[in-house]
């Protein structure tokens, strides 16, 4: 490495928040500004650990000792080059990944890990900024077309290197807007749209084409899509939201998250949205204590509730890494996101046990209960409570891909969880059908979504390059 003793040298540092009083109040990204000097300085703490286990934290297999030399050395052309040879969005993983890379640092044995996020988000907002990020079309076309159904990360990584390696790529998006989550599900205080937007021009100039109000199984018919193109990814994600089935569910003003999340970002986007989901002025309660439930409370704030409370039925996790995850898993200990330094009560082992409401049928008090461990979660006797709430958001994570539509007109297989199931090509049980993502995964991270993208491309390929040879013979 380029500084053999800057791990011994150097204090862990990364990007400070803005003030909680200023960032509520408008949709800005949270974090500040992090000088080139200051991320050349965190490069110098990656050590010669001989083995880095930060390659199998990263579900993209980044390279990440390479490009944090590079930095360290003020050598960022090379650095890009690096970052991008195994990951297509380095400024979406930047952001929004929660960094299994830095769990299974070497160096977070005993110390703070390296800022591996920091630099890696350092590395591509630097490249942009000095115009290194340009189109990269093909030099020739195989004459092969690829359709792909979703246009979250899973479907743009795909998109990418197929566009890349020469064959007609038409994505495919039900929304009004490209991106999946990341346009409408994550909010702008965490990225803001425009960082979609510029990849989205780079990719439009490798010869990408986008259509969106496209809904594959609705106003875009399956058979015609199959005959239309050689090969077909589904890269829909898993968007069936966890229901809680309790009495008093059908109230008023009880919204999954994903109805509520993605209207702020199309507001953001200075669309009108008619009947907007909003908790100003409102008691809100968001059940889950997931990343979706932070989004639902920062949204929640910058909205101005009058009061947000966020319940999650599994106990608190430990203050400091616990024993049952050691170095290098992904560990078990509480999170604090930026939305919880923003305000709001956050509870643990609490199950709601129902609604109740007003004569018009408006959701008004919720019904809880204190609850012990899992797997059980025994409820406690004598610990039931209730709160006068005006907005609950269920944020309690996803079962699966929808199956209604697309899925069930294709006839492709699920595997035993419920999501579509492939073999190591990514192919699903329909010859020339792919699939990447949390449609085939279940739901997941931005970083895996990006390495199914890939590694589907890969297949598909491998898959076209065969048809090209039985035509050729």
């Amino acid at each position: 490495m380029g500084k053999t003793t800057g791990f011994m040298e150097y204090q862990r540092e990364v990007a400070e928040r803005r003030p909680v009083a200023e960032r509520v109040n408008d949709w800005f990204e949270v974090y500040q500004d992090f000088s080139d000097d200051r991320v050349r300085t965190q490069g110098a703490r990656c050590m010669d650990c001989g083995v880095p286990f930060c390659h199998t934290g990263c579900p993209v297999n980044n390279i990440i000792p390479d490009w944090n030399d590079l930095v360290y050395k003020d050598r960022w052309k090379e650095a890009i080059r690096v970052l991008h040879s195994t990951n297509n969005f380095p400024e979406f993983t930047g952001r929004i990944c929660p960094a299994p890379c830095e769990a299974a640092c070497v160096l977070g044995i005993n110390e703070p890990p390296v800022a591996i996020k920091q630099i890696e988000k350092s590395i591509v907002d630097h490249a942009f900024a000095a115009g290194w990020i340009r189109p990269e079309p093909a030099r020739q076309k195989t004459g092969k077309r690829v359709a792909i159904v979703g246009s979250g990360p899973a479907g743009l990584a795909a998109a990418q290197q197929l566009a890349r390696a020469g064959h007609s790529v038409v994505v495919f998006e039900k929304a009004d807007r490209i991106g999946g989550l990341l346009r409408y599900g994550i909010p702008d205080f965490k990225m803001e749209k425009s960082i979609i937007d510029r990849r989205l021009e780079q990719m439009k100039a490798e010869g990408v084409e986008f259509r969106t109000n496209a809904h594959v199984g609705v106003n875009v018919d399956v058979v015609q899509l199959r005959r239309g193109f050689d090969a077909v990814l589904l890269a829909g994600g898993a968007e069936q939201s966890r229901d809680l089935p309790v009495p008093g569910r059908e109230l008023k003003g009880i919204h999954f998250a994903m109805e509520f999340l993605p209207q702020q970002n199309k507001r953001g986007a200075g669309d009108f949205v008619p009947n907007q989901i909003l908790a100003t002025g409102r008691n809100v309660v968001i059940i889950g204590g997931g990343d979706t439930g932070a989004d639902c409370l920062g949204t929640s704030h910058r909205q101005k509730a009058a009061s947000v409370a966020q319940f999650e039925i599994m106990p608190v996790p430990p203050e400091q890494r616990s024993p049952s995850t050691p170095w290098p898993l992904w560990p078990l200990q509480l999170r604090q996101e930026s939305s919880h330094e923003e305000g709001g009560m956050r509870e643990w082992s609490v199950a709601t046990t129902g609604f109740s409401g007003d004569e018009q049928g408006n959701v008004k008090k919720l019904h809880a209960i204190r609850v012990g461990p899992p797997p059980r979660f025994e409820p406690l006797a004598g610990t039931e409570f209730t709160m006068d709430v005006d907005l609950v958001l269920l944020a309690m994570g996803f079962t699966g891909p929808v199956r209604h539509g697309m899925i069930e007109q294709l006839g492709v297989a699920f595997d035993a969880r419920g999501n579509v199931k492939t073999d190591g090509d990514y192919m699903t049980s329909v010859p020339g059908v792919f699939a990447a993502g949390d449609i085939r995964r279940g739901q997941s991270l931005v970083v895996w979504a990006i390495a199914e993208g890939r590694k589907a491309a890969e297949g598909i390929g491998r898959h076209l390059a065969g048809q090209m040879h039985h035509a050729a013979a």
